[in-house]
């Protein structure tokens, strides 16, 4: 062994990933070192010209002989069962005077019904063990609790819900250890589009593998996993989605798996991987599966229907039925089993198949699958040989097994130095700010192939933008100049709302990523709440310079250059709160439609409530309260105080007061001497050039005297900020991603 490491330390580039490959396993099919391991050894054998080999010896000792050896992990499960409320439905008696009764798993068995009515048993009394080096694989026929098991397994229910006990070693199964040890592939492929093969890795890999590891040894294991995973010749291609053609789907998958499997976890759950792909992408998957496993990993998959070829790569199987368990064993005692229960599998037939359409088919009979469970029950019972055996596999306690494990290279997130099992393993493998930068790196990355998504809502703006420029070109200091000018800066303001709405389906698309990534601690969610706010500030100020330099000259505002920048950053502020105001919505709406719906809504409220259609004064008390949370009201103030706060500018004089009236049509002769009369009445000369309107006097008639312009960019910025740590706060409460 030691020759062939010092060969495989001569080797460079692409053949010494082949030759890590090629003795990942021996001939007799023994269950290899770990990636981790084989990567280490290369690294340090290159680097250092060190020979590791003594100091993983002591981790080897362990026979693979199957009657003697002492597996490092075994993960038990007894009696687990759970129920969930249906919600009450109205019952009507039929024409013949009954009524129908809500049926569930026990009904379809023949079992008598003790849970309440409005409950529905979905796991039954479920027991078996998973263990380390082979694949459990969990069948059954839709709605047989297939996804509801791997849940249970994977600690996605509440633990108020599931009862029954889940240990590791003979070990109860703490919450935040298993996150770290262990790793959930869900049935959607969940990835961005845009990224290729090789970048989705290298991404998982920062995520997953500690700071204190070298970029080399990150690549390289990017690299032996693409190897590993069959991806070689896809490694340069982009994932793809409806739009943009990508890896196939059986690629697709494997890239699933692979993005969970960077960092070789103990255990790892996989909720139907073949579901959606033909036979042959589907024996690859399981084939890779298979590696993974003997690699040292248990692993726990659902499988609808598998295939013959699939059916010789699993190690233990569990039959579901309606919650129930109808058989739990080897593939090869399940022709014994339904022998002796007096169907036998004939010869040429797949012994799944069979299993599931005689499952099937009893589950439409009258009884239901009660006989199967019961004589399922007492074939368990038979098994006393086997029970002993698998005592003697629990000889390791699972803080040595864990230690032993990460010492040969498992669970690479990092470990640390501590009597307590919980702590041997860290929460998360980076710093803070690591997670922001690779975030940042990965959305700016993938969006910078989306150009399309930025590009549409630039248009918009400058659609927007050209529109009130033409318009509203060149408004003069008159009296309808200053009604007209109202009107452009309340509809410049709403409108820069409502274009924040399209980032809505931003973090919907992404909704599904997130959680499965934080779910098994890849990253922190405050990580994610402040990347995604800072990179969303480059493309915000440049949509308010495009926004801005349209509109401030053309329309013709006051202040000049000065004018401008504070033009420019109150469109920047409200570009700011509208995008945190949406991305707080998309935390807590799921729905796309559902969330444009609010949006559209919300943001009418914020106008009607701005002070534009009804002077503050004039807004009743029992609503004043929404006119103060309006996001519309701060940008709409500031931008008028900026426009009409020089007193020596003067917007009415003379006879123009008149305007907008119905003297405005009579001749200007007799505005001026109905000027001389209203002079001599109030006691004060009037005359045509008279200034009768200022701009602090229209100020005053809108009822903006209570904050000053930059006091509403303070808080417009305010806004977004509060928005942004609700969002977070929706992230924390609302992202459990567990059953109730």
């Amino acid at each position: 062994m030691s020759d062939h490491i010092g060969m495989v330390g001569d080797i460079s580039g692409r053949k010494q990933v082949i030759e890590l490959r090629s003795c990942s396993r021996n001939s007799n099919g023994v269950p290899s070192r770990t990636l981790g391991e084989l990567l280490m050894r290369v690294e340090d054998t290159r680097n250092e010209g060190q020979d590791k080999l003594s100091v993983l010896q002591p981790h080897q000792v362990i026979e693979m002989n199957d009657n003697n050896r002492a597996l490092p992990f075994v993960l038990s499960f007894s009696n687990l069962t759970y129920s969930v409320k249906t919600r009450g439905k109205m019952s009507f008696p039929t024409i013949f005077g009954r009524k129908k009764m809500l049926g569930g798993a026990a009904d379809t068995l023949g079992v008598e019904r003790k849970e309440p009515s409005n409950t529905k048993t979905l796991l039954s009394d479920i027991s078996g063990e998973a263990r380390d080096g082979e694949i459990l694989a969990v069948l059954g026929a839709s709605g047989s609790g297939k996804s509801t098991l791997i849940d249970a397994l994977a600690n996605r229910i509440a633990k108020g819900s599931l009862k029954g006990s889940l240990t590791l070693n003979g070990e109860a199964l703490e919450t935040r250890l298993l996150k770290n040890i262990s790793a959930y592939v869900m049935q959607d492929d969940l990835l961005f589009p845009m990224l290729t093969v090789e970048e989705t890795l290298m991404f998982s890999a920062e995520f997953r593998l500690p700071r204190s590891l070298s970029n080399s040894k990150k690549k390289a294991r990017v690299q032996a996993l693409i190897d590993q995973l069959g991806l070689r010749a896809a490694a340069k291609t982009v994932i793809g989605d409806e739009g943009h053609r990508g890896v196939s789907g059986g690629e697709r998958r494997r890239v699933s798996i692979g993005i969970d499997i960077i960092h070789d976890p103990i255990i790892l759950f996989l909720d139907e991987p073949t579901s959606g792909l033909d036979s042959t992408s589907a024996f690859m998957v399981v084939k890779v599966l298979q590696r993974i496993a003997q690699s040292g990993s248990i692993v726990v998959m659902s499988v609808h229907q598998p295939s013959y070829r699939i059916l010789s790569l699993l190690d233990r199987l569990i039959f579901l039925s309606r919650g129930h368990t109808v058989f739990s064993g080897s593939p090869a005692s399940l022709p014994p089993f339904f022998a002796e229960f007096g169907h036998p599998i004939p010869e040429n037939e797949n012994r799944t198949e069979f299993a599931l359409d005689f499952i099937r088919e009893l589950e439409q009979t009258p009884g239901g699958t009660k006989s199967l469970v019961e004589f399922n029950k007492a074939w368990q019972n038979k098994k006393n040989s086997r029970d002993q055996q698998a005592s003697r596999f629990r000889s390791l306690s699972l803080k040595d097994a864990i230690s032993a494990s990460v010492s040969k290279g498992k669970l690479v997130s990092g470990a640390r130095n501590s009597s307590s099992t919980t702590s041997t393993v860290s929460t998360f493998a980076n710093p803070f700010w690591i997670e922001m930068v690779v975030l940042s790196r990965r959305s700016m990355l993938n969006s910078r192939r989306m150009p399309e998504l930025f590009g549409t809502r630039l248009g918009a703006v400058l659609v927007t933008g050209f529109i009130l420029a033409t318009m509203f070109w060149q408004l003069d200091n008159s009296p309808r100049g200053i009604q007209e000018r109202l009107g452009f800066f309340a509809f410049a303001m709403s409108t820069t709302f409502y274009t924040c709405a399209e980032a809505l389906p931003v973090f919907l698309q992404e909704r599904y990523i997130f959680l499965r990534e934080t779910a098994y601690n890849a990253y922190r969610r405050s990580s994610y709440v402040l990347a995604h706010s800072i990179i969303s500030v480059p493309s915000l100020i440049f949509l308010s310079v495009a926004f801005a330099s349209t509109t401030f000259w053309a329309v013709g505002l006051a202040g000049g250059v000065s004018g401008f920048v504070f033009f420019f950053l109150t469109i920047l502020a409200a570009f700011w709160a509208g995008s945190s105001f949406v991305t707080f919505l998309s935390g807590i709406i799921p729905h796309v439609m559902l969330g444009y719906t609010i949006v559209v809504a919300v943001l009418a409220y914020f106008l009607l409530f701005s002070g534009f259609f009804i002077n503050r004064d004039r807004i009743p008390d029992y609503w004043i309260w929404f006119h103060y949370m309006s996001l519309v009201k701060y940008p709409f103030e500031g931008v008028l105080q900026n426009e009409f706060e020089d007193p020596t500018k003067c917007f009415v004089r003379g006879i123009q007061m008149f305007d907008n009236t119905p003297l405005g049509a009579v001749p200007d002769a007799l505005k001026v001497n109905l000027l001389k009369g209203l002079s001599s009445s109030l006691g004060m000369n009037i005359t045509s050039t008279t200034c009768v309107t200022t701009g602090a006097d229209i100020l005053k008639q809108q009822g903006i005297n209570d904050l000053s312009k930059w006091n509403c960019i303070w808080i417009t910025m305010a806004w977004g900020f509060f928005f942004r740590i609700l969002f977070y706060f929706s992230l924390m409460f609302g992202s459990k991603n567990k059953r109730k």
